[in-house]
């Protein structure tokens, strides 16, 4: 080989290093472009019962998934911050410690809001969020995990409401009144897989509510018949606000493609979710393999119908999504696969917006002719 083909062939190869490091460099300025731009929500952050007290104050405690630091920092412009009260055995008793539990996660997120309210504000409608986003700051939603908050008093769900929330997890980890969990407990009394066969008669009055009263119907944790019936009850669009995919990895908290079709054809979205051990075998799980299962939702169901969850804070994050500081990864896949602005913008945020709209316009219709 003459000096002169030699030093062709090294300039030839210096230049496509060069044209794809440049490629590189588009491609994430261009995701930074697209990240800045959309409304970024992440459907489900659980708190601890010292939120927003001097033991967690919200704004920048280090060791936090979610603050409000991290949020402003990885570009998520919105959160639902979770009641979420734990299973007992169902007694009159643990009932009104479950709701009293409630209340006070309510207080602390509407305690957080008037710490910081030049950084974030509380949504409780679509309109609201897009407002205090526009006005430069960060939003809080509420959302409602396990069902089992409400005992049996179907009236508790109007005060949840004034309260704010804006879903309510009808089942989580054991049966209860209103249906049948994914993840039985015999710890709770559970004696099987099922004790309503789905959801109970309590469970349809409990949805027919939701449904009046503008809040979204979740059906993640659940079992796949109290799924199916609920979903299929359901006047306005359902959420699964926090779930995974059997496609792509098969486990008891993720839905399969019947399930898929069903939430689709009742116009809900699925939030998949970060959470490691619903996405692969293994602690390994990666931005990757989320993504994964976002691609499989927008194969099987459509655009329109997918969404981004992370359970900060109830055991979520993954590697490169550890925390809400890291949000841009996300979106960084997903230009990589070729995502367009305007899908990525639907399921970073726009799709639970439609959905928060389309539950207030079924209230609305709801209410106006007497139920």
């Amino acid at each position: 080989m003459t000096r002169h083909m030699l030093g062709a062939l090294l300039l030839a190869g210096s230049m496509a290093g060069m044209t794809s490091l440049q490629a590189a460099e588009d491609m994430e300025a261009r995701a930074r472009a697209i990240h800045e731009h959309v409304f970024t929500i992440d459907t489900h952050d659980d708190i601890e019962l010292g939120f927003a007290t001097s033991e967690f104050m919200p704004g920048d405690k280090a060791e936090a998934q979610v603050t409000l630091d991290k949020m402003k920092a990885g570009g998520l412009d919105a959160g639902f911050f979770i009641v979420y009260v734990g299973q007992s055995a169902r007694t009159p008793e643990n009932y009104l410690k479950a709701r009293a539990d409630a209340l006070s996660k309510f207080d602390a997120i509407h305690r957080m809001v008037k710490l910081y309210p030049d950084r974030i504000g509380l949504a409780t409608t679509a309109a609201e969020a897009r407002q205090i986003h526009a006005a430069g700051k960060l939003v809080a939603f509420i959302g409602i995990e396990n069902g089992y908050v409400i005992g049996k008093d179907i009236s508790v769900l109007k005060d949840f409401r004034d309260q704010g929330a804006r879903y309510l997890t009808l089942v989580h980890n054991g049966h209860n009144d209103i249906g049948d969990s994914a993840q039985p407990r015999t710890e709770f009394g559970d004696k099987g897989p099922e004790e309503h066969g789905g959801l109970s008669t309590f469970g349809e009055k409990v949805v027919v509510e939701l449904n009046r009263l503008g809040i979204l119907v979740d059906v993640s944790h659940v079992s796949k018949k109290t799924m199916l019936a609920a979903t299929r009850l359901s006047k306005a669009p359902v959420i699964a606000s926090h779930s995974s995919v059997d496609g792509v990895y098969v486990h008891a908290r993720n839905m399969d493609d019947e399930q898929l079709q069903v939430l689709k054809q009742n116009g809900g979205v699925i939030q998949l979710v970060a959470f490691k051990s619903y996405l692969k075998e293994g602690d390994d799980a990666n931005v990757s393999n989320f993504v994964d299962h976002i691609d499989y939702a927008v194969k099987k169901i459509g655009i329109d119908h997918v969404g981004i969850s992370s359970d900060f804070g109830g055991g979520g994050g993954i590697i490169g999504w550890n925390n809400a500081a890291e949000s841009f990864n996300v979106t960084m896949e997903l230009v990589k696969r070729g995502y367009k602005e305007q899908d990525i913008a639907k399921i970073w945020g726009g799709n639970v917006l439609r959905i928060l709209e389309q539950a207030e316009k079924t209230a609305v219709q709801l209410q106006s002719a007497g139920h």
